[in-house]
């Protein structure tokens, strides 16, 4: 817990309180449902919590804003992001049942009222956001395949209505015909080895 305090330091007392039963919560699901590796839960701060922070100190979510997370698998980056911008609302998405599972247990334990789920398939949501992040769950052009139709057309931050998408390594070739996207590496936010190559993508996309 301390690592999110090192970076995000004017969190209310609610926000501590949630971000401190995450580890708890995480631990009792994850015996009966895995979803998290072993190593995963031991660093859960560091490899999930603060990760998905990524995307926060790109965007500055407003309130009512509307974010998609798409093949949140067990919550990740969308529960730590609506624990930060508790006025945003997020639309947690899984094709996997169980992991729905788990993510709507730990957002009733967190006692989150800005977030529902959804088990099911992205292709078949009729809604549109301001945002859609994941982390990683494909590659951009099929993940841009994938969110077709889902932006919504009125721009209400500096960064335009798309994706913040969660990658690392290369993306030179990946992100070739996205010749608008933008990176921004987490080294220039975070200290800690694990970010190395982790960047965040910006990805401007038209809506319907």
């Amino acid at each position: 817990m301390e690592i999110i305090h090192k970076y995000f330091k004017n969190l209310s007392e609610t926000q501590v309180a949630q971000f401190s039963k995450l580890q708890e919560l995480y631990e009792d699901w994850n015996l009966k449902i895995n979803v998290v590796s072993r190593k995963d839960i031991d660093e859960l701060y560091l490899r999930h919590v603060l990760h998905s922070l990524g995307i926060a100190k790109v965007m500055q979510f407003k309130p009512k804003a509307k974010v998609m997370d798409v093949g949140t698998g067990g919550g990740f980056p969308g529960i730590p992001l609506a624990i930060l911008f508790p006025e945003t609302q997020f639309h947690l998405v899984d094709s996997i049942g169980k992991k729905i599972k788990v993510v709507d247990e730990v957002v009733a334990g967190l006692g989150l009222e800005n977030v529902k789920t959804t088990h099911g398939r992205v292709e078949d949501i009729k809604d549109t956001y301001d945002f859609i992040v994941s982390r990683a769950v494909a590659q951009m052009e099929t993940f841009v395949r994938w969110n077709k139709g889902k932006i919504a057309k009125k721009q209400n931050h500096d960064l335009k209505n798309g994706i913040l998408y969660l990658k690392g390594g290369d993306l030179t070739e990946e992100l070739q015909k996205y010749t608008s996207a933008a990176i921004y590496n987490l080294p220039e936010y975070f200290d800690e080895p694990f970010f190395e190559t982790k960047k965040v993508v910006h990805l401007g996309l038209k809506f319907k």
